[in-house]
């Protein structure tokens, strides 16, 4: 799912997977210097001290590395779909710790977080030189990549899997409802430019305009509702497609992967990929917020909440508008939509995101048998998601020194794999 070629040791590779029979999930890390925390372009140089030849993925067991559009992120993703989320922050971060002699070597390391508090991407993005360069290269010259929604963002990826039409429309009505709510947990992109933003999930307020010269890339963000194949293929590739055609009369970008939304169709894996979650501050907190999404889907997919006539599930705007707020608020956005919250199972006229939350996970825990992501969440429910907690240590007028600091902690967080506490010093 996260790897066209992928086999799961533990799945039959002759069949497609159905919902819930395994999970694909992709994590995007910036490379900083070591001394500075600015930004560092050598993406291409870790893969290839590590891989000892030049290389695009290099597979280190249950996590694969691969490149991204800029030289200063590196993504690592589960190499084969897992059966379970069980175990799997620790796989991510035992991989990490592989990149630390690499990286000293470099004179870099890794920073987590959605967004690089001052990067300047006009003048610092590099983007990746080497393999598949003709399609970031045309994605540069429609959309202009050296901007925050290409180049200073990132993100962590969830797949979820479907073995055919019936399952597909079910999880794609499902992921749409849930969507709209995940800034609430996940937003940690408060900063850019130097500064304090305008919204909790800065990423996601650049995201939604990064493809504004060709609106269908991106629609609004929540996905259309579509039930098959052929639908989607018509109603949102197609379009998307024949909107790009005078732009990119070779057809480079001519893929399912050039569709923006928040969550793409991606019928080649049989899965659909959500892409609205900013990367949290350690393994174990991006796994805990995948746990929460997962367990929710599933609710609305096929447990207590999927007993519901789809076609009455709120419009793209009504949800788009959701998603607006939660963007600029995060947990303390109220949804006012009755509709939606009916869907929820929330018998209210309105309700904070936050509180909306507790009462989802209440009602629809994660499957945490071990207690790996209790204590995470927890954190997000109690104090906030990280960019509430990233404004809390920096203070309500952030300096350089104010937005280093943070930085400083994040960079201790992914390296200890522990959340960032709201008080920390």
């Amino acid at each position: 799912m996260t790897n066209e070629a992928a086999r799961p040791s533990t799945i039959d590779p002759t069949r497609r997977l159905g919902l819930f029979e395994a999970y694909g999930v992709e994590i995007e890390l910036m490379l900083v210097d070591a001394g500075t925390l600015d930004v560092k372009p050598v993406c291409d140089e870790l893969l290839e001290t590590v891989a000892g030849e030049p290389a695009a993925d290099i597979e280190l067991g249950d996590i694969t590395w691969s490149n991204e559009l800029t030289l200063h992120v590196l993504e690592l993703k589960t190499s084969r779909p897992a059966p379970s989320l069980a175990g799997l922050a620790r796989r991510f971060h035992e991989s990490l710790r592989v990149a630390d002699p690499a990286l000293a070597r470099l004179g870099a390391r890794l920073m987590p977080g959605a967004m690089h508090p001052w990067m300047g991407p006009l003048t610092e993005t590099k983007l990746w030189p080497h393999e598949n360069t003709e399609i970031y290269r045309t994605f540069d010259r429609i959309f202009g990549c050296s901007g925050h929604g290409w180049a200073n963002l990132q993100s962590t990826h969830l797949n979820l899997p479907f073995a055919n039409d019936e399952e597909f429309g079910r999880l794609h009505a499902a992921i749409r409802i849930v969507l709209p709510l995940i800034p609430a947990l996940a937003a940690s992109s408060p900063f850019q430019d130097g500064a304090a933003g305008p919204a909790l999930d800065g990423r996601l307020m650049a995201y939604r305009r990064n493809s504004a010269r060709v609106p269908s890339v991106a629609g609004l963000v929540v996905p259309e509702p579509v039930f098959s194949r052929a639908q989607y293929e018509r109603e949102i590739l197609g379009r998307i497609y024949e909107d790009l055609a005078p732009l990119d009369p070779e057809g480079v970008l001519r893929e399912e992967w050039a569709n923006a939304r928040g969550a793409i169709a991606r019928f080649g894996r049989g899965a659909i990929e959500i892409r609205v979650i900013d990367a949290q501050e350690c393994p174990t907190a991006d796994l805990s917020v995948v746990s929460a999404i997962v367990g929710l889907v599933r609710a609305l997919t096929d447990g207590r909440l999927a007993e519901r006539n789809l076609a009455k599930d709120p419009p793209t705007d009504v949800l788009a508008r959701v998603l607006d707020r939660a963007v600029l608020d995060g947990e303390r956005a109220v949804v006012e939509e009755r509709g939606l919250l009916s869907v929820l199972g929330i018998r209210k006229d309105s309700a904070p995101l936050g509180e909306l939350w507790a009462r989802l996970l209440d009602a629809h825990p994660p499957n945490d048998p071990d207690r790996e992501w209790t204590a995470a969440l927890q954190t997000i429910l109690d104090q906030g998601p990280l960019a509430r907690r990233m404004l809390a240590v920096a203070g309500p007028d952030p300096d350089r020194d104010d937005l280093r600091r943070v930085a400083e902690l994040l960079c201790r967080c992914i390296a200890e794999d522990v959340p960032l506490e709201g008080d920390a010093a």
